[in-house]
């Protein structure tokens, strides 16, 4: 039929055959090419779909192989005998995190070791502070250390408080005050009252040749002054004494009598059974307003020196620590990563305590402890992460987070060009009441999405998940419908990750009910009284904070380590830019006649933040279209987001402040554990109207506003297609 309806001339034409040769080739081709493009559309989602499965399916196991009774005995184990850093004790624990971490089944575990400057009181002639009177006969003796806590009477080694770097010394004044002014003599500042990170700065700052020494002592929570209230609750005693540091600065190895940093000044901790005393003859004027008050039944007067009855009197501080080169060591952990080895996820905490530690770090020690003994157990079985894990216990952060900065200073070019994340791992828990999270905005995202994973710890949440109690107890004040997530700022082993490297950082922790509990941090904080028994008699008795914040670290490092693609939102950053854009710009106002005269604008930072908002958008929906079956595509995008906040980062530093290199993140110059957004301009702001020369000053802030629209800009920069 078919060759009949054709012409002769059709059938006769050599042209006619090849025709048909060649159409019928054409259309197999298409057919195969369709075929082709069809297998290709609907296997795409499936590889896509098995590989999400896998990852859900090994992040469920690890999520569920961590327990809260190893953590608890992780703990115990952890704070039997005192571990401060550059002790046999504490390298004794090294050796010992080491040898289990091997047993864990990490690829390897090492220790770094590195010789730095520490400070030690002396064993024989013990630091204290005395009322002499005009014969120069002690009448009063502070004391010379922190009465046991029930079951740890024997326990050898105890270090007394003492304030590490203080400078020794000697002296006797009649003139002391209360502290809240830099004209001083002798001074007592209450713990609590003036919060430490503010004091971890200034000492060496107020030294001049009539300025002598500061007394620190703990401020008492009204109605628990009794003795023995320990054993009932988490207030302090009344010999309770925080021990603590004035951390020199990091710099170059000079002498030690070229040390930058280093106080001057003799400073000495107390505890308020001991402040009650020394302030209870205090003379001079009433204190200004109830801010200068505590809870101790004294007048609060604030000085100089004593009652006019007891005006010979004097008070006398024996200050007789030292600094001594000690060496340190770090444990370094690693399983390598199967598809980007030479990326890599850190998990860091610290394991040196002042004493016991029970909370700080060995809270967090323990959580992290039971996060390697996890992934052991999945590397065991055959899994490893698609990117390299470190873990690391860092020593010596009570000092000044030497150990996880001299690690960094050493590996500095690795983690610059190969470092994903950092997440620190110090206190699991300062409070029982509700999640805290302190993070780059990077994290934003990944962290909601986690918690609402993970079910709630919290009384009347049972059945609901962690984002939706941390949702209600603790709402951001900064964006709407959401829990609140904290600036990072400084004072624990993220700094040199987040603040020098610009490694995205963050942290988790349990945490109190700040709108109620207005003492800083916990009232056992670096004291003989941290210890195992208050962790689990008061704090968190079933483990299960714990166990939600190892899930919360340990779940953040999977998703960091695993995720083919990483899970970091640069629209988040986008959004808290332009939010902090506003904050400082409205802080500006409070300052009009400034602006005004001296021709002070932001619009090229709100210019460079809406440039930025942009990019990110469109970095977004790239992302979004990536083939994750194109290992060099999602590898670009990916170091794009791995880079995005190294952008951030100026080589020059802060002013005065070189080591602190973030633009948009640092620790306030007034408050070194809270962070500050954009600080190079709110420092230049701080206190403007007081300056002698106010056309200098509004000269910086003009200089610190060109920087950080540079920086956002240039950052902006980064996100955009690849040529």
């Amino acid at each position: 039929m078919w060759t009949a309806l054709r012409s002769g001339a059709e059938q006769s034409s050599p042209w006619g055959s090849r025709g048909r040769v060649c159409a019928l080739s054409l259309a197999v081709a298409a057919a195969l090419l369709l075929l082709g493009f069809l297998i290709g559309w609907f296997t795409k989602p499936t590889d896509e779909v098995t590989a999400t499965s896998f990852h859900e399916k090994v992040k469920k196991a690890f999520m569920a192989e961590m327990k809260a009774e190893n953590i608890k005995q992780f703990l115990y184990n952890f704070t039997q005998r005192p571990h401060l850093a550059g002790t046999a004790e504490n390298l004794r624990l090294a050796q010992q995190i080491q040898a289990q971490w091997k047993e864990f089944g990490l690829d390897s575990v090492e220790l770094a070791h590195y010789d730095v400057l520490l400070s030690y009181p002396n064993e024989t002639n013990p630091n204290y502070i005395s009322i002499i009177d005009e014969h120069g006969t002690e009448i009063f003796n502070t004391s010379l250390f922190e009465p046991p806590p029930p079951g740890y009477e024997t326990v050898t080694d105890v270090v007394p408080p003492y304030s590490a770097f203080s400078a020794p010394g000697v002296p006797e004044v009649k003139s002391n005050r209360l502290l809240k002014s830099r004209k001083l003599k002798v001074s007592c500042s209450q713990l609590g009252l003036i919060f430490r990170g503010s004091w971890k700065i200034r000492p060496h700052k107020l030294y001049s040749p009539g300025n002598f020494q500061l007394m620190r002592f703990c401020r008492t929570a009204a109605g628990h002054l009794e003795h023995g209230v320990w054993e009932h609750s988490w207030i302090m005693t009344s010999s309770k004494i925080n021990t603590s540091l004035i951390p020199p600065e990091y710099t170059y190895r000079y002498e030690e009598a070229r040390a930058v940093g280093l106080p001057k000044l003799p400073v000495h901790p107390i505890g308020y059974n001991d402040a009650e005393k020394l302030l209870r003859d205090m003379g001079g004027p009433a204190p200004p307003d109830s801010s200068w008050k505590g809870s101790l039944n004294v007048s609060y007067n604030i000085g100089p020196g004593f009652m006019s009855r007891y005006s010979t009197r004097k008070v006398k501080m024996h200050i007789h620590s030292s600094n001594k080169v000690t060496r340190i060591y770090n444990v370094i952990g690693t399983i390598r990563g199967a598809t980007e080895p030479d990326r890599y996820v850190i998990l860091g905490g610290h394991r040196d305590s002042w004493v016991f530690g029970g909370i700080d770090p060995q809270s967090g020690a323990a959580v992290v402890h039971e996060i390697v003994r996890s992934y052991g157990k999945l590397k065991k079985e055959g899994w490893r992460p698609r990117r390299t894990i470190i873990f690391a216990s860092w020593d010596a952060e009570e000092f000044g987070l030497l150990g996880s900065t001299e690690w960094a200073e050493e590996n500095t070019k690795l983690l610059q060009a190969r470092g994903v994340a950092y997440i620190n791992a110090d206190s699991s828990v300062e409070g029982n009441y509700t999640l805290r999270i302190d993070c780059t905005p990077l994290m934003y995202s990944l962290v909601y999405s986690l918690t609402r994973e993970i079910p709630s710890p919290d009384e009347g949440f049972k059945g609901k998940s962690l984002y939706e109690s941390w949702h209600e107890n603790n709402p951001s004040t900064e964006y709407k419908d959401v829990p609140r997530i904290n600036k990072l700022g400084s004072g624990n082993d993220f700094e040199v990750f987040f603040q020098r490297l610009g490694i995205a950082s963050g942290r988790a922790r349990y945490s109190k009910n700040w709108r109620v509990e207005k003492y800083s941090s916990y009232p056992v904080y670096h004291s003989v009284y941290e210890t195992y028994e208050i962790v689990e008699r008061f704090y968190d008795p079933t483990f299960k904070n714990h166990l939600t914040v190892a899930q919360v670290r340990g779940g953040l490092v999977f998703e960091l380590a695993d995720s083919v693609v990483l899970p970091f939102d640069c629209r988040d950053y986008a959004e808290a830019l332009r939010n902090y854009v506003q904050v400082i710009y409205n802080l500006s106002k409070n300052h009009q006649m400034g602006l005004t005269t001296y021709s002070v604008s932001f619009d090229s930072l709100f210019s460079a933040a809406n440039n930025f908002t942009e990019a990110a958008t469109d970095f977004h929906r790239r992302l979004q279209q990536v083939d994750i079956n194109n290992p060099i595509a999602v590898r670009a995008l990916n170091d794009q987001l791995m880079f995005l906040e190294r952008a951030f980062i100026d080589p020059l530093g802060l002013p005065g402040r070189p080591f602190y290199r973030h633009i948009i993140f640092a620790p306030s110059s007034h408050n070194k554990y809270a962070g500050e957004s954009f600080p190079g301009i709110y420092d230049a702001m701080f206190d403007i109207e007081n300056k002698a020369d106010q056309r200098k000053a509004w000269e910086e802030v003009k200089r610190q506003i060109s920087i950080a629209a540079f920086t956002v800009q240039a950052a902006a920069g980064t996100l955009k297609d690849l040529a």
